[in-house]
């Protein structure tokens, strides 16, 4: 633990969790840190680095833009009508807490980091494309919902066997079926490191050498991925072995043939005749490790704020410089000290007043990218677009959500959702902060099957004897989570009005033209 950290009061309570924690292998939840002493932690050193800078804060955002951003980002989806009349009538002040643990609570949650986790963990190739991800991507829902701590679920991936009913992490190695790929992703994702350029030849911009590229490259020797029925029934499904049986790996021209070493650490000592996997995953998840919690809080920060404290999240290197490297570093002992508790540092993050702040800038921070003066307005992604569509307009027909069902309940792609979502993929390594989109998806989103569902739904608001303003504000609320200003409900009330005897179709056109706006589309 750093100096700042212990002025913060973290020492002595973080040296608790990890006591408990040697002896249980689990924290105790009495012995948990404190999220909103983190949260406090994370507005002292952004408001410090900020003074510094002589860049003035954001103001706070209002209820309804929290409200909105928070439930986008923790469930990846809009909060229903009713949620939303209900906290922006609340008078309780920590109105804004109890969201974050409601939202941290449901189902959604897990539905939504899945959503994240299985696009970096699962490359959209060719190769793949008739792999199935429907029970990695259920696994990865009940783990991210059950809270499982964050060292366990990198430990049972990196050390998964068997086939993929039996044992649906294995889906990883089988979209990762060569060497290189494997040692590829597991620096990046739980790394973060992009140890990729020094598979051919010394790094050139860091001390990383080709031999430290296969060193780590030899745990994966032994792995077997058996792709031969990618298609195939439960029962004879595809899966993963490391026995070193069966036809050895291919490996790239430019491989070395080194002993199994971990990156920049030691070199451990392997049993021939067993797994290799283990032993990195001991050593990549350990909280010793001075990589793995750092990559996962600069990951998930980025997720929150459409940035990291490092540039791109994956590329952790003494020359590519943090913005607030004692930060980084104090979630980072944090993190680990709570058992790697994701629920925990995602509820920090949102507690924060850092995270509170609008998205509007000021005068004089419009110009900030780095310094968290004001949160960064993000495009909502192909699956949050999709699902808050689903939320003003209902589930299209011919097919659930993530797609249909196969035996045994699992998910299969092809669905409508799945669909949606590989025509507005941005591509890979693409900014959280850029609109990706261009005239085909807004043409499709314009012309949509379920765009002509909104003189329906238009209907169902204005069922009963509601006023054309009160129809209007309840769309409002259901689609963009906040009330019409005066000015707005004045303009489409007249809008309304003037198609006497039309209003159903008066109605369709402002959900129409709201769902199609630039604000729907928007996280900010």
């Amino acid at each position: 633990m750093n100096t700042r950290f212990r002025k913060a009061g973290w020492h002595a309570l973080a040296a608790v969790v990890v006591a408990a924690l040697a002896v249980t292998g689990a924290a105790p939840a009495a012995d948990k840190p404190d999220a909103a002493k983190l949260a406090h932690c994370i507005d002292r050193d952004i408001e410090q680095k900020l003074a510094a800078e002589k860049v003035a804060a954001s103001p706070r955002a209002d209820d309804a833009e929290f409200l909105r951003r928070a439930a986008l980002d923790v469930t990846g989806v809009i909060p229903p009508a009713e949620r939303v009349t209900a906290f922006l009538d609340s008078k309780d002040p920590a109105r804004r807490e109890k969201l974050i643990d409601e939202l941290l609570a449901s189902p959604q949650y897990g539905r939504h980091m899945a959503d994240v986790w299985q696009h970096l963990m699962l490359p959209r190739d060719s190769d793949n494309r008739r792999l199935q991800p429907g029970p990695f991507v259920t696994w990865l829902e009940e783990s991210f919902n059950a809270n499982k701590p964050w060292d366990r679920t990198v430990r049972e991936v990196l050390t998964a066997t068997g086939s993929q009913d039996e044992s649906p992490a294995v889906t990883y190695f089988l979209a990762n079926p060569t060497v290189d790929k494997q040692t590829d992703s597991v620096a990046r994702l739980f790394l973060g490191t992009q140890l990729q350029c020094a598979q051919c030849h010394n790094h050139p911009f860091t001390k990383w050498k080709q031999d430290d590229y296969w060193a780590m490259a030899a745990f994966f020797l032994k792995v077997r991925p058996d792709r031969l029925n990618p298609g195939a029934k439960p029962g004879n499904s595809p899966g993963v072995s490391e026995d070193g049986k069966g036809r050895p790996p291919r490996l790239p021209e430019a491989a070395r043939t080194v002993p199994a070493k971990f990156f920049q650490g030691e070199q451990p000592r392997l049993d021939r005749n067993a797994p290799y996997r283990p032993v990195l995953a001991d050593w990549i998840a350990s909280p010793k490790n001075k990589f793995f919690a750092r990559a996962m809080v600069n990951r998930t920060w980025g997720q929150f704020f459409g940035r990291g404290f490092v540039n791109p999240v994956d590329d952790l290197r003494e020359d590519n410089v943090s913005s607030h490297p004692e930060l980084l570093q104090d979630l980072a002992d944090a993190f680990a000290a709570s058992g790697f508790d994701l629920k925990f540092l995602v509820k920090a993050i949102c507690l924060s007043e850092t995270y509170n702040r609008t998205s509007r800038p000021a005068s004089a921070n419009e110009k900030d990218v780095m310094l968290f003066s004001h949160v960064a307005v993000k495009p909502l992604t192909p699956e949050q677009l999709y699902d808050s569509l689903n939320v003003v307009l209902g589930s299209p027909r011919g097919g659930e959500a993530r797609g249909g069902k196969g035996q045994g309940g699992r998910r299969l792609g092809g669905g409508p959702r799945e669909q949606f979502i590989a025509f507005f993929a941005a591509d890979e390594g693409a900014l959280a902060t850029e609109y990706h989109a261009g005239i085909p998806q807004a043409l499709r989103l314009m012309n949509a099957p379920q765009m002509n569902n909104t003189n329906a739904v238009a209907a169902a608001f204005a069922r009963g004897d509601r006023s054309p303003a009160q129809v209007i504000e309840q769309l409002y609320v259901s689609a963009l989570s906040r009330r019409p200003t005066a000015e707005e409900t004045k303009r489409l009330t007249a809008y309304v009005e003037k198609h006497d005897g039309a209003a159903r179709q008066a109605y369709g056109d402002v959900v129409w033209a709201v769902l199609n706006s630039s604000e729907f589309a928007l996280n900010h």
